[in-house]
């Protein structure tokens, strides 16, 4: 299992950027997948972004695409969301996961908030 920790949240205004780092735990982090998900008041947890292993391989929904990029860096056992031209539906506690592939996730950080205001 590898232990997961969001940073980088807060409030920005909309078309502004922020960008998200969660640091991972253990020796393995290159072993591992790993995603952004996110979680708005009243709604369902949603995909985000992933990327594979070695960053070879990304995905993203189609509401984010063309203004956030996942990325990682497995030297500092940390995985990034840099956020642009965010609107006010980005508005949600974000969270970060890792797993054996893009879609299969087993650990799950303890989420973080994103306000964008109006």
């Amino acid at each position: 299992q590898v232990q997961l920790v969001e940073s980088g949240g807060g409030l920005v205004q909309a078309g502004g950027s922020l960008r998200l780092s969660c640091a991972a735990s253990g020796r393995t982090f290159s072993s591992y997948a790993l995603g952004w998900f996110r979680q708005a008041p009243g709604k369902a947890r949603e995909f985000v972004a992933a990327i594979s292993r070695i960053g070879g391989n990304t995905d993203y929904t189609d509401s984010v695409k063309g203004r956030f990029t996942i990325s990682r860096d497995n030297a500092k056992n940390t995985v990034y969301l840099q956020m642009n031209s965010l609107k006010p539906e980005d508005t949600a506690v974000y969270y970060c996961a890792a797993g054996a592939t893009m879609y299969d996730y087993d650990d799950w950080g303890q989420g973080i908030q994103v306000t964008v205001s109006s």
